[in-house]
């Protein structure tokens, strides 16, 4: 006998009917059924029909549901039966040469859909294999729906192997349809006949044409996950430290931003951000009645339901950086909006140059002027866009980001303008918002767009000039208002002269402009910086405060920083990973910045990096320096004093033992008395 879920189990034997019906009459008379005459899964579905008390003697499945029922239950089944009806119907003709019907039945059992001969509907209807029915188990035995079901793998049953006497004239093949997201049961695909139409090839039908409906699901799947994506794109594009959640309309993670872990962690919540990630009780119900019992943490967010033209395609879930309790309301009802952390206060720094531009930029904020950011990669100049959104009567609206430089022309117009359906191979069906309309009522962040091609740069103009934009493919214009902020490392005056950019674009978008000045010219800074990045980049780690040693740090202040705050940043990070014992040495500085602290280290560093200008003062003279400034800015205090510097007060009772400098802490001291 074969073990029960092996596919030659899945198949029926008819030539065994008549043993068959004599092992089944043998059992309801109170007798064990003969092993060898059955398959398993036929025997095991028996005993479960015995535990279960299904009368054998049933000649029918119950009544079906009224048409207010049925309608209820395809309604709650709409994705399946969407994605199976067409497929179905594709089967009538085939079906009706082989008096056979297609059944569809939810993963409760219940018939939705029927399609085939007519022929055999009449006989159909007196088993009840029609719309509405429920054929479970436990309702009607032994049969290749619910046993399917009750497998979930594909079944035959045939003749004899039904359990309930009234059915043993009809022979059926089903097998399930599972959820390509997460794998479980949508419903059952069958195929019913008599019992001369049985063929071995019933169940090799089901079985393919259950993997096409599941390959249309996934394919609504993500088109459904992409029109869902494309309503949230301004969440994402928002630069506050607010963790954000994009999920389905069942609740499960579309797609989430790097501050969710961790906004997660704040309220509690320990878990993995992956595909299997699901908020139990947030589903469609959620949208309809509101009173599906939802995890305590989720009234500390905002969440919203994402509509499209009336469809249900799923939530965003935005967890506050500051997470406080909802006003008095209904339970689950979205909490109001926080206030944001103050405009510019994510620039550390301060340096006159760096101080005079952040003035400017405040004094800037208010008006809807565009603003031109100037400055050299790895400045900050999306820090100083995204203060400008926030301290601008834009804040409560989006902040979107695109980079003009890497795109494609193709590509970045796309990007920018969107396009309607059908606008090229390859586009979305029901087409796609670009960055300008996600930006409607925000702040649009156009960075490099000296890297803009020619041919765009007028339909930017217009848009611009008009507050109207034409997605691609479309003739319909669409009213758009946004701030614009846009920033270049280019020199846009010679570009213009050399024919690179449009003289007319230019002079709309650098309406004012903002110098930022670059790390080399703002070295006071890097105490500050090295401080808030290591706090930070601890945090977001979970490990211990980590220090530099006194040579890895000298290497710090040294090194000119040609990739500005980014390059800064990123050594950080890389050098607290490799640290051991929470202090960074000198050998976990990248190649380039450890060639500093090396003999002819200039040199070194030069041929590294690329061009690096020397030092106009000795490493030993520069640390002095800053430990000397340091003190004045702390007022003597020596605590204070090794905090800015990032050192140990202990090594700094040695650095002032060292360059001599027990005067000037004396007279700082005596300043401040």
């Amino acid at each position: 006998m074969q073990e029960a879920g092996t596919p030659m189990d899945w198949f029926s034997h008819p030539d065994h009917d008549a043993s068959i019906m004599s092992a089944w009459e043998h059992l309801i008379d109170g007798g064990e059924a003969s092993a060898g005459e059955l398959r398993c899964v036929v025997d095991d579905s028996w005993r479960r029909c015995l535990v279960g008390q299904v009368d054998p003697g049933a000649g029918a499945a119950p009544p079906p549901l009224d048409e207010a029922g049925l309608r209820v239950r395809r309604e709650k089944n709409d994705r399946l039966v969407s994605a199976s009806l067409p497929l179905i119907q594709q089967t009538r003709e085939f079906l009706s040469q082989t008096g056979t019907i297609m059944l569809l039945a939810d993963p409760d059992g219940m018939i939705l859909q029927q399609e085939g001969d007519m022929h055999i509907v009449e006989p159909a209807g007196e088993v009840g294999l029609i719309p509405g029915c429920d054929w479970t188990e436990l309702n009607c035995g032994t049969n290749a729906i619910g046993t399917a079901l009750a497998l979930q793998q594909p079944v035959q049953i045939h003749g004899a192997e039904h359990f309930c006497a009234g059915i043993k004239r009809w022979t059926c093949s089903a097998t399930v349809i599972r959820d390509p997201l997460d794998g479980g049961v949508l419903g059952v695909i069958d195929v019913s006949g008599l019992a001369q139409t049985y063929s071995r090839h019933s169940l090799a039908l089901t079985v393919s044409l259950a993997g096409r409906i599941e390959s249309r699901l996934a394919k609504l799947a993500m088109e459904r996950r992409l029109r869902l994506l494309d309503r949230c794109m301004s969440h994402f594009a928002s630069v506050r430290s607010d963790g954000v959640l994009v999920l389905d309309e069942g609740g499960r993670l579309v797609k989430a931003n790097p501050q969710a872990p961790s906004a997660l962690a704040r309220l509690g919540v320990s878990t993995i951000l992956n595909s299997a990630f699901s908020i139990p009780g947030l589903d469609a119900r959620v949208a309809r009645a509101g009173s599906a019992p939802l995890p305590e943490w989720l009234r500390l967010t905002r969440f919203e339901a994402i509509r499209d033209s009336g469809d249900m395609l799923g939530f965003v879930v935005v967890i506050p950086a500051a997470p406080h309790r909802p006003a008095s309301g209904a339970a689950g009802a979205p909490a109001a909006r926080l206030g944001a952390a103050p405009a510019f206060s994510s620039i550390v720094g301060n340096g006159v140059a760096l101080r005079s531009a952040v003035e400017k930029a405040q004094h800037l904020a208010p008006s809807k002027v565009p603003v031109l950011l100037l400055g050299e990669t790895g400045v900050g100049k999306e820090l100083f866009a995204q203060g400008i959104h926030q301290a601008s009567a834009c804040a409560d609206g989006p902040f979107v980001a695109l980079n003009c430089g890497g795109l494609s022309r193709d590509l970045l117009a796309s990007e920018l303008f969107g396009y309607a359906e059908g606008a090229f191979t390859g586009a979305r069906r029901s087409g796609a918002a670009g960055k300008i309309e996600a930006a409607n009522r925000g702040t649009l962040f156009l960075d490099e767009i000296g890297e803009m091609p020619l041919d765009i740069q007028p339909h930017l103009l217009r848009v611009l000039e008009e507050g109207e934009i034409y997605r691609l493919g479309e003739n319909t214009p669409r009213k758009v208002s946004f701030r614009l902020v846009a920033a270049t490392h280019r020199n846009l005056r010679d570009d213009v002269a050399a024919g690179k950019f449009r003289m007319d674009l230019f002079y709309r978008i650098a309406v004012t402009n903002i110098a930022i000045p670059p790390l080399r010219e703002r070295k006071d800074d890097i105490p500050a910086l090295v401080t808030h990045w290591l706090g930070r980049l601890c945090e977001r780690y979970g490990v211990p405060v980590a220090s530099f040693d006194d040579e890895a740090y000298r290497c710090l202040l040294a090194y000119d920083w040609p990739g500005n705050v980014r390059e800064l940043r990123n050594a950080l990070e890389g050098s607290l990973l490799m640290a051991e014992g929470g202090v960074i040495t000198l050998d976990k500085l990248p190649l380039e910045i450890s060639a500093v602290g090396m003999p002819g280290g200039a040199g070194r560093a030069k041929d590294i990096a690329g061009s690096v200008p020397e030092p106009v003062c000795s490493l030993e003279m520069a640390e002095s320096d800053s430990i000397r400034k340091a003190l004045a800015y702390s007022g003597g205090n020596l605590t204070r004093t090794a905090s800015r510097l990032g050192i140990a007060k202990s090594t700094l009772y040695q650095k002032i033992r060292k360059y001599g400098l027990g005067a000037a802490l004396s007279e700082t001291r005596g300043r401040v008395t």
